[in-house]
């Protein structure tokens, strides 16, 4: 029986050694699986070989610039070709590349424009295009270099003129934005309520500010309804005339 035991004994102990061996190489696994998964990608990426730099490309320079400005406006208005600025009239100005220098405003009474850097700089007298390469100028003579610069017209300065005489509501009335270098003689009689039944259509005069002080013009308006007259079937009304509607004398 002695016998019997002590043999039984060291198998006993071999088990357990076993046991242990397969415990301690499971743990290994488990840990080196663990390591595997936390630290692999950042291993991957540690040696994973950089991009070449592209000698191409250099950070420190400034992209070129385009050739010209890609300026948009939103409440900008399409002048008529050659429109001619004046006093009053709202503009805006911008520099490609150059927030600070953005300007809105109209002109003044003098028919100028506050800019940054150039101060009061003379518009009025000028279309569009030469604004343009009025403030380009300027601008490139002190301070930039090739700049591009975008004048544009955002509305009208208040332009009027006054109807009198034999029609319905006789007053000052403002030009139609669509058509700031003046209107049709008719369009002005209409805007002022037409004719009144006494109206004299054929004796209309036009006081109107010339060169050499007030002049006074006098218009067919049964030839113009008419549209004979040949090169006299039109008359535009201007800025700051006078239209008075003569009464008929029956």
């Amino acid at each position: 029986m002695t016998t019997n035991l002590e043999s039984a004994t060291p198998s006993s102990s071999k088990r357990e050694r076993l046991l242990s061996r397969y415990q301690t190489a499971a743990a290994r696994l488990l840990c080196a699986s663990l390591f595997a998964l936390a630290f692999g990608p950042m291993q991957a990426a540690a040696q994973s070989p950089s991009p070449a730099p592209n000698p191409a490309r250099n950070l420190l320079a400034p992209s070129p610039p385009p050739t010209g400005p890609s300026v948009t406006t939103s409440n900008a208005v399409t002048a008529p070709s050659g429109y001619v600025l004046s006093p009053n009239d709202q503009v805006a100005v911008e520099v490609f590349g150059e927030e600070d220098l953005r300007t809105n405003g109209r002109l003044n009474a003098e028919g100028n424009l506050s800019l940054p850097l150039l101060g009061s700089v003379h518009l009025s007298g000028l279309t569009l295009t030469q604004a343009t390469a009025r403030v380009t100028e300027l601008y490139a003579r002190d301070y930039l270099v090739n700049p591009k610069v975008n004048v544009m017209l955002l509305s009208y300065a208040k332009r009027r003129f006054t109807v009198l005489g034999q029609v319905n509501r006789p007053g000052s009335f403002e030009m139609p934005d669509g058509s700031p270098g003046g209107i049709d003689l008719l369009e002005a009689v209409a805007m002022a309520g037409g004719y009144t039944r006494i109206a004299a259509p054929e004796r209309i005069t036009v006081r109107r500010q010339g060169p050499n002080g007030d002049e006074i013009l006098k218009v067919d308006g049964k030839r113009l309804a008419r549209g004979t007259g040949g090169a006299t079937s039109s008359f535009k009304v201007r800025p700051g005339d006078t239209i008075t509607v003569g009464e008929s004398i029956f």
